[in-house]
């Protein structure tokens, strides 16, 4: 039986098994290294945050983004983007040096067995863990509006789909969505040859502005600090602070992973965006309909107005819902008996990110209500990483403490309530 089995090879997994391995524990990492900015990210976008903010987690901040950039002969400079490629290139470098060997395998089941867990996957035979580490990034949780779904295959896709856009070359294509994702989605359309438009229910579109230089006066950097997430105090609070977050009531939590940071553009983006798509601000989709090849979009405006769309393709750029019962690779019985944040559907953890079910961490956006946003970022990587790992240290010494022994462990409660019985 495996001590430690991490579903997932991208920022968060690969980080979690860094420090893993550096602890002794024995770890097996599964899943296909960065699939989502390798797969799922078009060529041409670069990466949003700072790459100083960028780096995965090795325990004595070793395997920096900055050192492979240097070996590579790129600069990797405050205020300067870098591309996607070149990032998702990182983590594997990243994986080489810092991680057990990676193995590309399809997690398709997670199911309690005795004192830990059965993994299924899609290639081989079962493994059996004693804990388990789901850190199964966005992909599971991407959103789509929901009257796309009266749309038949191929009329609509999800941002993430697309790792090529010039097939839309020629063809009016409708982007849904005002932050990050649909702008740069737009621009890359529009630089294509495609004709976008974006469509969004917000009246206007924010763009985060520039960053300020690294080394300031020290007045100026006391009010607008710098953080992993940008600039800010309210921005420094949610990057460096997210222990303290845990500390809220829970429906606070839920309120800022919800609002905090929301949709916004890069300011190296705008002038792309703005001299070559076309905006239909204000106005929320509550029709789709196929006509033909195309696609003709029911808009409602800010006033009650109707208006009408007619393209050839929608791309949803519409982000990720976190939501449990969306992991379909973890067993549904499980899934109902996790104690959750207030009334949304994300697990409730312990401070080293311990779900109520013993033995079961969570990373990534999963934890964003009990931590906050910082998790929906790489930067929120190196927080998870060490602390998660500890807490796999203590599972670990629960399960080999001598039966009948004196302080006898509860589960890893965020309310530290009665341990969980086995559903079969």
């Amino acid at each position: 039986m495996e001590d430690l089995v991490v579903v997932g090879a991208g920022p968060y997994g690969l980080s979690i098994a860094a420090h893993a391995a550096a602890a002794g524990i024995g770890v097996r990492v599964l899943g296909r290294p960065m699939a989502s900015w390798r797969d799922h990210m078009p060529d041409g976008m670069y990466l949003k945050s700072e790459s100083w903010a960028s780096n995965l987690s090795a325990p004595g901040g070793r395997h920096t983004l900055a050192e492979y950039c240097a070996g590579q002969g790129l600069a990797a400079e405050h205020g300067r983007p870098l591309p996607i490629g070149t990032f998702s290139a990182y983590g594997m470098w990243f994986a080489r040096r810092a991680v057990p060997e990676v193995e590309e395998l399809t997690v398709t089941e997670v199911t309690p067995q005795g004192d830990g867990f059965r993994i299924r996957t899609a290639e081989g035979p079962p493994l059996l863990a004693r804990t388990v580490a789901l850190a199964v990034g966005v992909m599971p949780f991407a959103r789509h509006p929901g009257a796309l779904g009266e749309l038949p295959p191929g009329h609509y896709s999800h941002s993430t789909d697309h790792r090529d856009l010039s097939r839309f070359a020629g063809r009016e294509v409708a982007v849904i969505g005002a932050g990050q994702a649909a702008l740069e989605t737009a621009a890359l359309l529009a630089e294509g040859g495609a004709r976008p438009c974006l469509v969004a229910r917000r009246s206007r579109i924010d763009w985060n502005t520039v960053p300020p230089p690294l080394e300031r006066p020290a007045l100026e950097a006391l009010r607008r600090p710098h953080s992993g997430l940008g600039s800010g105090w309210h921005t420094w609070v949610w990057s460096e602070l997210p222990w303290a977050v845990r500390r809220l009531p829970a429906a606070r939590r839920e309120r800022i992973a919800a609002t905090a940071l929301g949709p916004a553009g890069a300011w190296w983006l705008r002038d792309r965006f703005e001299r070559s798509v076309p905006v239909l601000l204000g106005h929320r989709l509550h029709r789709a309909v196929a006509v033909g090849d195309r696609t003709r979009l029911g808009l409602i405006g800010a006033a009650g107005e109707s208006a009408v769309l007619d393209v050839s393709h929608v791309i949803a750029a519409t982000g990720f819902h976190p939501e449990l019962d969306r992991l379909g690779l973890l067993d549904a019985r499980l899934r109902a008996a996790l104690d959750t944040v207030g009334g949304g559907g994300t697990p409730e953890l312990s401070p080293g990110f311990e779900s109520s079910w013993p033995g079961l961490f969570f990373a990534g956006l999963l934890t964003a209500p009990s931590f906050g946003p910082s998790m929906r970022f790489v930067h929120g990587a190196g927080f998870t990483a060490g602390r998660l790992v500890k807490g796999v240290r203590r599972r670990l010494g629960a399960l080999r403490r001598p039966a009948g022994s004196l302080g006898t462990p509860q589960p890893a409660r965020a309310d530290a309530g009665h341990p969980k019985t086995s559903l079969w």
